[in-house]
């Protein structure tokens, strides 16, 4: 009576190591740069790479418009401790994150983009109810000191 066949077949034993590279595919770099990390939205930015360490903030958007207050409100943008802008054309903003104890500063910005129907609050990268409303005003209390 014949034996059953086996399962597997036997191979014979490769002769040489395959390369570690995967041509033709584009070699990418390990680290992402400082700009992506900027670009991730907070919550994915915190599941990868944990939570950032960066003290309470705010964050002033606001897009390009016309008028006598447009560069005045660029060069106080420019001048946050962290400003950069996203988009471009029609889609173009500027984010400007202000820290607790750049006040002044703040407020001075948001006196010349306030009145914008497109500028937004943020607060620590997310939007929130009544950013604008109770947030800022609460924040204007410590220019009393």
């Amino acid at each position: 009576m014949p034996e059953p066949p086996s399962a597997t077949p036997v191979l014979p034993a490769p002769t040489r190591r395959p390369l570690e590279r995967f041509w033709p595919y584009v070699e990418l770099t390990e680290e992402p740069t400082p700009e992506e990390l900027a670009a991730l939205d907070p919550d994915l930015h915190a599941a990868l790479f944990g939570p950032r360490d960066l003290p309470f903030s705010f964050t002033l958007v606001f897009p390009d418009f016309s008028g006598d207050l447009f560069a005045e409100a660029l060069a106080r943008a420019q001048a946050a401790p962290e400003y950069r802008v996203v988009g471009t054309g029609a889609a173009r903003r500027h984010r400007a994150r202000f820290f607790s104890a750049d006040v002044a500063a703040l407020r001075d910005l948001y006196a010349l983009i306030g009145h914008l129907p497109e500028s937004e609050v943020l607060i620590d990268d997310r939007p929130v109810p009544f950013a604008r409303e109770l947030w800022l005003p609460l924040l204007w209390f410590q220019l009393l000191r």
